[in-house]
């Protein structure tokens, strides 16, 4: 099992964040990942850094393999996700990675463009799978269908193909993704749902290394920890269709204001004891997870990065 850091680009400003990657790489970190949106989950987060040019800054100043959740198909169009993929890839080969998904309004509708239902974007999404693949593959595309490509070709392309992952939180669609995936990135949620959500990517023929991102909360005392959960998470906890087709901050603050610690721990692991982080980190993991991602949700990621990599990473090691 690897062990890495995830970047909220949401929490924390591009510039800050680059240095708490580079912090990371320095506790003993071994990867990173971030998310890319284009505006955070409510008004307390308040950032959300292009993660693209981060991503640049940050595979140059460490060693790091890093990766990057993305939604292709409607705020970006699929060839241009596939030359941003590809210059990373041949700048930085085996390095990087993209997990290709199939978006939020909260990120998407800047477009003007309609919001699809969830069939249509799981559609849309495939055939920008395809699209970006035949191009990674040094293909001429043209494709008309629920995204349009006319003779696309990228000029620089990698040694190395980056893995194309596919992000899942339910049972049905790692099922789905199976068919196209080089590998499944999730985030925590009971061991049982873990358990069959891995095991219906398999038995659906998914192949390539399974990812779990965990969001956690520890502080030195458990008030403390309970109050960074709930001041930076509390607008994270809604499920689908809520998380996907809520457009602004402004509403997820709203929706979250009668949201409490019991219903953010329902997302977060929360607690001041580092053993006990390092307990159900490792009960996480023992599913079946080939990398495991740290998320600690709050801004200030110095004593976490300190302290997980003194007390917790070499314990989960070893």
């Amino acid at each position: 099992m690897r062990l890495g850091f995830h970047a909220s680009h949401e929490q924390i400003a591009p510039s800050r964040l680059l240095s708490d990657v580079q912090h990371a790489e320095q506790a003993g970190f071994e990867m990173a990942m971030c998310s890319d949106h284009i505006a955070p989950w409510g008004t307390r987060q308040g950032h959300s850094g292009y993660a693209w040019s981060w991503l640049g800054a940050a595979l140059a100043t460490t060693e790091l393999e890093l990766g990057c959740v993305c939604a292709p198909g409607q705020r970006y169009h699929p060839a241009v996700v596939a030359q941003k993929i590809a210059t990373l890839a041949e700048m930085f080969p085996g390095r990087f990675w993209t997990a290709l998904g199939s978006g939020e309004a909260s990120n998407e509708h800047i477009t003007g463009d309609r919001w699809p239902p969830k069939e249509e974007r799981t559609r849309r999404l495939e055939e920008c799978v395809d699209v970006i693949r035949r191009l990674l593959a040094g293909e001429e595309v043209t494709h008309d269908g629920l995204v349009t490509v006319d003779r696309a070709r990228l000029w620089d392309l990698p040694q190395v193909q980056p893995r194309l992952i596919a992000p899942a939180v339910s049972v049905a669609s790692a099922a789905r993704v199976a068919g196209w995936a080089d590998g499944l990135v999730t985030i925590n949620q009971p061991v049982g749902v873990l358990r069959d959500l891995v095991a219906a990517y398999r038995d659906a023929g998914g192949a390539g290394p399974l990812s779990l991102q965990v969001h956690l909360s520890w502080a030195p005392t458990q008030d403390e920890a309970e109050g960074i959960a709930l001041d930076q998470w509390r607008t994270n906890v809604f499920t689908e269709p809520v998380n996907w087709d809520t457009e602004t901050p402004e509403a997820f603050d709203v929706m979250a204001e009668h949201v409490g610690i019991e219903g953010v721990r329902r997302s977060v692991e929360v607690s001041e004891d580092l053993g006990w982080h390092r307990d159900r980190i490792a009960e996480l993991a023992s599913v079946g997870f080939d990398d495991v991602y740290l998320h600690f949700v709050g801004q200030e990621q110095a004593g976490f990065l300190d302290a997980f990599g003194e007390h917790v990473l070499p314990a989960l090691r070893g």
